[in-house]
């Protein structure tokens, strides 16, 4: 008898890919709002595709790279349309090469982890997850039509997926919902992730964007603070991170 159990992670993740290219069509069409609204729509559904697969235990390979040509349409391509759409498309070629490198950026990053994707000690993401800097960008779009009726502060959207290309590629880790909450650390980002959907819910258009920006915020500071003990370290010769019984003596 054939296990029909696969069809249910596969179907949010086709939600994900109706999502994105719905996002795209209100895009073309000036529907701004809605096409935001879609790439959320499409996080919430990649964040349950995952979960109901390992609760399913039908998570495959072939789940993954679907899952991921999903995250590239809908994280990737949408956010990169939508962007272009509402302003980078007044800068003329510069506004498709910042779009060109964007996309680029988030296909590079979902391949990337990919390949990390089997190993058993990966705890964090590396890099600003494609996801994330999606939600970024529509966040804030839905934050300034909010809060004014219109894109308000437009070089800062254009500075954002700049920067957001950037640390998708780069190596600034980012915190990753744990598979269990053994840990007092993961017991704490529990409880934040619960104030944050909370929040969230409540007033969606005027505290999402302020999430995200401290999430991603986050990561980037703690980065700057590991980078600044690791250049200590090598200044003092006491390596950031290594336990003082184990530094010996440095002259030996």
């Amino acid at each position: 008898m054939r296990d029909y159990r696969g069809i249910f992670p596969g179907t949010f993740t086709m939600g994900n890919v109706v999502c994105g290219f719905l996002s795209i069509l209100s895009a073309i069409e000036g529907e701004i709002m809605a096409a935001c609204w879609f790439i959320i729509l499409a996080g919430f559904l990649d964040a349950l595709d995952g979960r109901v697969a390992r609760l399913s235990r039908t998570t495959s390979q072939f789940g993954v790279e679907l899952d991921s040509l999903a995250d590239f349409l809908s994280f990737g391509v949408a956010p990169a349309v939508v962007v272009h759409q509402i302003r980078l498309s007044a800068l003329g070629k510069w506004g498709w090469i910042i779009s060109i490198v964007y996309i680029m950026a988030a296909a590079y990053r979902l391949a990337r982890y990919n390949l990390m994707a089997d190993e058993e000690e990966k705890k964090d993401f590396v890099g600003l997850p494609v996801p994330a800097a999606a939600f970024g960008l529509v966040t804030f779009v839905i934050f300034s039509y909010n809060l004014w009726g219109h894109l308000q502060y437009d070089e800062w959207l254009i500075s954002m997926i700049i920067v957001f290309a950037f640390l998708m590629v780069s190596q600034v880790q980012y915190d990753s919902i744990p598979e269990n909450f053994a840990s007092p650390f993961d017991r704490i980002k529990l409880a934040a992730l619960i104030v944050a959907v909370i929040a969230a819910v409540i007033r969606p258009r005027l505290l999402l964007f302020p999430l995200m920006a401290f999430y991603i915020l986050f990561g980037l500071l703690r980065e700057a603070y590991r980078l600044f003990y690791l250049g200590v370290g090598k200044v003092t010769g006491r390596p950031y991170g290594r336990r003082k019984e184990d530094r010996g003596n440095i002259d030996e």
